[in-house]
Protein backbone atom coordinates (compact mmCIF):
# COMPACT_ATOMS: atom_id res chain seq x y z
CA UNK A 1 0.00 0.00 0.00
CA UNK A 2 1.58 3.25 -1.13
CA UNK A 3 0.45 6.81 -1.73
CA UNK A 4 2.39 9.46 -3.71
CA UNK A 5 1.46 12.12 -1.18
CA UNK A 6 2.98 10.10 1.67
CA UNK A 7 6.25 9.99 -0.25
CA UNK A 8 6.09 13.69 -1.04
CA UNK A 9 5.60 14.57 2.62
CA UNK A 10 8.41 12.24 3.71
CA UNK A 11 10.74 13.90 1.22
CA UNK A 12 9.70 17.33 2.51
CA UNK A 13 10.41 16.32 6.12
CA UNK A 14 13.74 14.77 5.18
CA UNK A 15 14.91 17.65 3.02
CA UNK A 16 13.84 20.25 5.58
CA UNK A 17 14.87 18.87 8.98
CA UNK A 18 16.46 15.43 8.54
CA UNK A 19 18.81 15.64 5.57
CA UNK A 20 21.18 12.80 4.92
CA UNK A 21 24.78 13.06 3.78
CA UNK A 22 27.21 11.39 1.41
CA UNK A 23 27.94 8.55 3.83
CA UNK A 24 24.30 7.63 4.28
CA UNK A 25 23.56 7.98 0.57
CA UNK A 26 26.53 5.76 -0.26
CA UNK A 27 25.39 3.16 2.27
CA UNK A 28 22.04 2.85 0.52
CA UNK A 29 23.61 2.89 -2.95
CA UNK A 30 26.14 0.19 -2.11
CA UNK A 31 23.46 -1.93 -0.47
CA UNK A 32 21.34 -1.74 -3.60
CA UNK A 33 24.34 -2.47 -5.84
CA UNK A 34 25.08 -5.56 -3.78
CA UNK A 35 21.55 -6.84 -4.30
CA UNK A 36 20.28 -6.29 -0.78
CA UNK A 37 16.52 -5.79 -0.51
CA UNK A 38 15.55 -2.11 -0.39
CA UNK A 39 13.93 -2.31 3.03
CA UNK A 40 16.15 -0.04 5.11
CA UNK A 41 14.38 2.52 7.30
CA UNK A 42 13.46 5.82 5.64
CA UNK A 43 15.81 8.77 6.33
CA UNK A 44 13.38 10.50 8.67
CA UNK A 45 12.89 7.21 10.51
CA UNK A 46 16.66 6.84 10.79
CA UNK A 47 16.79 10.31 12.30
CA UNK A 48 14.06 9.27 14.74
CA UNK A 49 16.22 6.35 15.91
CA UNK A 50 19.15 8.72 16.27
CA UNK A 51 17.12 11.15 18.37
CA UNK A 52 15.69 8.37 20.55
CA UNK A 53 19.21 7.16 21.28
CA UNK A 54 20.33 10.70 22.11
CA UNK A 55 17.31 11.35 24.34
CA UNK A 56 18.02 8.08 26.09
CA UNK A 57 21.62 9.10 26.66
CA UNK A 58 22.54 5.71 25.24
CA UNK A 59 26.07 4.44 25.66
CA UNK A 60 25.34 0.88 24.51
CA UNK A 61 22.95 -0.21 21.76
CA UNK A 62 21.89 -3.61 20.47
CA UNK A 63 20.47 -3.90 16.96
CA UNK A 64 18.83 -7.12 15.79
CA UNK A 65 18.87 -7.05 11.99
CA UNK A 66 21.65 -5.10 10.27
CA UNK A 67 20.94 -5.37 6.54
CA UNK A 68 23.40 -2.91 4.94
CA UNK A 69 24.09 -0.92 8.09
CA UNK A 70 22.00 2.16 7.25
CA UNK A 71 20.04 2.21 10.51
CA UNK A 72 23.22 1.12 12.29
CA UNK A 73 24.96 4.30 11.19
CA UNK A 74 22.08 6.50 12.36
CA UNK A 75 22.10 4.78 15.77
CA UNK A 76 25.88 4.72 16.19
CA UNK A 77 26.15 8.43 15.46
CA UNK A 78 24.19 9.05 18.66
CA UNK A 79 26.79 7.28 20.80
CA UNK A 80 29.70 8.92 22.63
CA UNK A 81 33.24 8.15 21.52
CA UNK A 82 33.49 5.35 24.07
CA UNK A 83 30.05 3.95 23.28
CA UNK A 84 29.34 0.53 21.82
CA UNK A 85 26.85 -0.85 19.32
CA UNK A 86 26.49 -4.55 18.57
CA UNK A 87 24.41 -5.41 15.52
CA UNK A 88 23.34 -8.94 14.54
CA UNK A 89 22.96 -10.00 10.91
CA UNK A 90 21.95 -13.42 9.65
CA UNK A 91 23.30 -13.14 6.10
CA UNK A 92 27.13 -13.06 5.77
CA UNK A 93 26.92 -11.14 2.48
CA UNK A 94 24.72 -8.48 4.07
CA UNK A 95 27.12 -8.29 7.01
CA UNK A 96 30.08 -7.67 4.68
CA UNK A 97 28.26 -4.78 3.00
CA UNK A 98 27.32 -3.38 6.41
CA UNK A 99 30.90 -3.56 7.68
CA UNK A 100 32.15 -1.63 4.66
CA UNK A 101 29.43 1.02 5.08
CA UNK A 102 30.12 1.35 8.80
CA UNK A 103 33.88 1.65 8.22
CA UNK A 104 33.34 4.39 5.62
CA UNK A 105 31.23 6.22 8.22
CA UNK A 106 34.19 6.08 10.61
CA UNK A 107 32.21 4.04 13.12
CA UNK A 108 33.96 0.68 12.96
CA UNK A 109 35.72 1.33 16.27
CA UNK A 110 32.43 1.42 18.19
CA UNK A 111 30.27 -0.89 16.04
CA UNK A 112 30.61 -4.66 15.95
CA UNK A 113 28.71 -6.69 13.34
CA UNK A 114 28.11 -10.27 14.42
CA UNK A 115 27.04 -12.79 11.80
CA UNK A 116 24.64 -15.67 12.34
CA UNK A 117 21.09 -16.35 13.39
CA UNK A 118 20.22 -13.88 16.13
CA UNK A 119 18.68 -16.59 18.28
CA UNK A 120 22.10 -18.25 18.27
CA UNK A 121 24.17 -15.11 18.86
CA UNK A 122 21.95 -13.56 21.54
CA UNK A 123 22.70 -16.34 24.07
CA UNK A 124 26.41 -15.76 23.39
CA UNK A 125 26.02 -12.11 24.32
CA UNK A 126 24.42 -13.15 27.60
CA UNK A 127 27.13 -15.72 28.27
CA UNK A 128 29.79 -13.07 27.68
CA UNK A 129 28.15 -10.76 30.18
CA UNK A 130 27.51 -8.18 27.48
CA UNK A 131 25.02 -5.52 28.42
CA UNK A 132 22.79 -4.33 29.76
CA UNK A 133 21.98 -2.26 26.70
CA UNK A 134 20.44 1.19 26.92
CA UNK A 135 18.51 0.82 23.66
CA UNK A 136 17.51 -2.19 21.57
CA UNK A 137 16.30 -1.87 17.98
CA UNK A 138 14.58 -4.94 16.51
CA UNK A 139 14.27 -5.03 12.73
CA UNK A 140 14.78 -8.63 11.67
CA UNK A 141 12.54 -11.51 10.61
CA UNK A 142 9.09 -10.91 12.03
CA UNK A 143 8.40 -14.58 12.80
CA UNK A 144 10.78 -14.42 15.74
CA UNK A 145 9.71 -11.02 17.08
CA UNK A 146 8.43 -12.53 20.35
CA UNK A 147 11.76 -14.23 20.98
CA UNK A 148 13.70 -11.08 20.11
CA UNK A 149 11.69 -9.04 22.60
CA UNK A 150 12.25 -11.70 25.26
CA UNK A 151 15.99 -11.47 24.63
CA UNK A 152 15.87 -7.69 24.60
CA UNK A 153 14.42 -7.89 28.10
CA UNK A 154 17.11 -10.30 29.26
CA UNK A 155 19.82 -7.96 28.00
CA UNK A 156 18.23 -4.79 29.37
CA UNK A 157 17.94 -2.81 32.59
CA UNK A 158 15.17 -0.67 34.05
CA UNK A 159 14.97 2.31 31.74
CA UNK A 160 16.11 0.52 28.58
CA UNK A 161 14.17 1.51 25.46
CA UNK A 162 13.08 -1.20 23.01
CA UNK A 163 11.95 -0.32 19.48
CA UNK A 164 10.43 -2.91 17.15
CA UNK A 165 9.96 -1.94 13.50
CA UNK A 166 7.42 -3.08 10.88
CA UNK A 167 4.63 -4.03 13.27
CA UNK A 168 1.59 -2.89 11.27
CA UNK A 169 2.04 -5.12 8.21
CA UNK A 170 -0.09 -2.93 5.92
CA UNK A 171 -2.83 -2.94 8.55
CA UNK A 172 -3.14 -6.72 8.61
CA UNK A 173 -1.83 -7.01 12.18
CA UNK A 174 -5.29 -6.08 13.53
CA UNK A 175 -6.69 -9.49 12.56
CA UNK A 176 -5.29 -13.00 12.63
CA UNK A 177 -3.76 -14.33 9.40
CA UNK A 178 -2.81 -17.95 10.18
CA UNK A 179 -1.09 -18.39 6.81
CA UNK A 180 1.21 -15.38 7.32
CA UNK A 181 3.97 -16.24 9.77
CA UNK A 182 5.18 -12.62 9.96
CA UNK A 183 1.77 -11.40 11.11
CA UNK A 184 1.38 -14.31 13.51
CA UNK A 185 4.80 -13.59 15.03
CA UNK A 186 4.05 -9.89 15.32
CA UNK A 187 0.71 -10.52 17.03
CA UNK A 188 2.39 -12.93 19.45
CA UNK A 189 4.90 -10.19 20.21
CA UNK A 190 2.10 -7.75 21.02
CA UNK A 191 0.47 -10.36 23.29
CA UNK A 192 3.80 -10.85 25.06
CA UNK A 193 4.29 -7.11 25.58
CA UNK A 194 0.71 -6.70 26.81
CA UNK A 195 1.14 -9.28 29.57
CA UNK A 196 4.73 -8.40 30.48
CA UNK A 197 4.70 -6.27 33.67
CA UNK A 198 8.26 -5.10 33.05
CA UNK A 199 7.29 -3.29 29.84
CA UNK A 200 5.40 -0.03 29.37
CA UNK A 201 4.64 0.30 25.67
CA UNK A 202 2.71 1.87 22.84
CA UNK A 203 2.61 1.44 19.06
CA UNK A 204 2.25 3.92 16.22
CA UNK A 205 1.07 3.59 12.65
CA UNK A 206 3.24 5.31 10.05
CA UNK A 207 2.92 6.17 6.38
CA UNK A 208 5.60 7.38 4.02
CA UNK A 209 8.13 6.26 1.44
CA UNK A 210 8.07 2.79 3.00
CA UNK A 211 4.30 2.50 2.66
CA UNK A 212 1.89 1.78 5.51
CA UNK A 213 3.55 0.34 8.58
CA UNK A 214 4.49 1.31 12.13
CA UNK A 215 6.60 0.62 15.18
CA UNK A 216 6.34 -0.48 18.80
CA UNK A 217 8.07 1.61 21.43
CA UNK A 218 8.59 0.14 24.89
CA UNK A 219 10.44 1.04 28.07
CA UNK A 220 11.66 -1.46 30.64
CA UNK A 221 10.18 -0.42 33.97
CA UNK A 222 11.34 -3.17 36.27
Amino acid sequence: MTNPQWTEVDHYFTDTIAPGDEVLTAALADSTAAGLPEIAVAPNQGKLLNLLAQMQGARSILEIGTLGGYSTIWLARALPADGRLITLEYDPAHADVARANIARAGLDKIVEVRTGAALDTLPLLEAEGTGPFDLVFVDADKVNNPRYVEWALRLSRPGTVIVVDNVVRNGKVATAHPDDAAITGTREMFDLVAREPRLDATALQTVGTKGYDGLLLARVVG
